[in-house]
This record gives structure tokens, C-alpha cells and sequence, in this order.
């Protein structure tokens, strides 16, 4: 299978077209995947602005959110526009497409390696690494439904700090966590694709041998276009 990823479309309410962009893709893949951050503020107009690009996507899309498309706080309504246009939106689930099963999560922030974010001090640390843990159980949920030999796991937040290198260091733990590569490693992934780091890296992998890929629309592809195109 010819999997197109991308993220970080940020669709404004008076931004540029993806009408030709998702064309395009339709004729070089077998599906579609967004890795989050598909609108600017999360407003509803912005996604019914990208459901009506998405028409001109003639395969199967996947995806998940990102936090730009929590910023205004209708979550809901966004998912359920996506969702609407055909987009198979993954908050803590899996779906197979022709053969291929896709986990996803937004994922979250926290840190990598050693310096991960502990549960310590004060309770608005201790609710950050809460969310941080949440999100990984999600995954591992969503990775336990999948029963294809090939899997691929989606995400918005980075599972490992190679796919960030690019962005200032001072904002590392934001961009990802190391958790989200621990739940990984424990399942046969054969890719895993995120966004969110916009001067990030290509491609890494996890600790466990699982090939990563920074697939943001800004990062440099070996395609020269905005998305990745994968073969699993």
C-alpha cells in the first residue's frame, strides 16, 4: 500500500487551497493520512473549509487532531465535520483500510529519555504527566484492536526526540514524549507518522527498530512535496 502523510495543514478561514494538493495525492496513493493540527484555531468554519478541500480526495483518509484543532473548544464540532467528510478521525482507535490497520492518538507532551516529565510537585505538573499517561494507554488500546500483520501507528506529538532535532531545545518537551515510543516498541509497528514538529527532522526510529516520520508539511521530504509517501 501507497500510504500519502501529512500534518500541520492549519487551515484558516482565508488561506490557500488543498483542492489541487489532495488531487494530487489521490493520483500517487492508495490512502490519505493527517497527523493533526488540520485547522489553525480549531474553528468550525476552518474544518468545513477543509471538508470541502477533502471532496477532491478520491481514497481513503485517516487521521487524527492535533492541539491547534482544540484551541477554540469546539473539539466536537470539528471532529464531527471531519468525520462527516470521510476522514476515519482516531482518538484512541484503530481502523484497518485494505489490509493495513492505523492506530492513533494525538498524543501529548512530556519530554523524552531521561528527561521525561516526572509526576512530582506541584498537582499542575502532576495533570500534565496525567495527560501525557493518558494518551499512551489510549494508544496501547487502540494498538491491542489492531489484527493486521501491518500496522501504523498515527500520531500529532513526536514518540522520539530524533524527529524534533531542528526545533530550539528549550521547547523539546512539548513537541512529544518517550512514553508514546515505550507503547510502541511493545507492539509489531511497521511506521509511525506525527507532525507538530514544523523544523524537525524526517525520519528517526524508536529505541525498538519502529521507523518514524516527522511528516509535518513544513519538514523536507524526499517526495520534495508537502506529504510523505510510504510503502507498507
Amino acid at each position: 500500500m501507497r500510504i500519502a502523510a501529512m500534518g500541520d495543514l492549519h487551515v484558516r478561514e482565508h488561506g490557500d487551497t488543498y483542492k489541487d494538493l489532495f488531487s494530487e495525492i489521490s493520483q500517487v496513493a492508495d490512502i490519505l493520512v493527517l497527523t493533526g493540527d488540520l485547522t489553525h484555531l480549531g474553528k468550525p468554519r476552518e474544518a468545513e473549509i477543509l471538508a470541502a478541500d477533502l471532496r477532491s480526495c478520491s481514497i481513503p483518509m485517516v487521521g487524527v487532531l492535533g492541539n491547534h484543532d482544540y484551541e477554540c473548544g469546539h473539539v466536537e464540532e470539528v471532529t464531527s465535520i471531519l468525520k462527516d467528510a470521510g476522514v476515519h478521525l482516531l482518538e484512541g482507535q484503530a481502523v484497518e483500510v485494505d489490509g493495513v490497520g492505523f492506530a492513533g492518538v494525538k498524543g501529548f507532551a512530556g519530554g523524552f529519555g531521561r528527561h521525561m516529565l516526572g509526576s512530582f510537585g506541584e498537582p499542575a505538573i502532576k495533570a500534565m504527566v496525567a495527560e501525557s499517561v493518558e494518551e499512551t494507554m489510549r494508544l496501547e488500546n487502540a494498538l491491542r484492536q489492531v489484527r493486521s500483520e501491518r500496522a501504523m501507528v498515527v500520531l500529532h506529538y513526536a514518540p522520539i526526540v530524533e524527529t524534533v532535532q531542528g526545533e530550539p531545545m528549550e521547547i523539546y518537551p512539548f513537541l512529544g514524549s518517550s512514553r508514546l515510543a515505550e507503547t510502541i516498541d511493545r507492539f509489531p509497528v511497521k511506521a509511525v507518522v506525527h507532525g507538530h514538529a514544523h523544523r524537525g527532522t524526517y525520519q528517526g526510529r524508536t529505541p525498538g527498530g519502529a521507523p518514524v516520520y516527522n511528516v509535518a508539511s513544513h519538514v523536507e521530504k524526499p517526495t520534495g512535496r508537502p506529504y510523505a509517501l510510504l510503502e507498507l
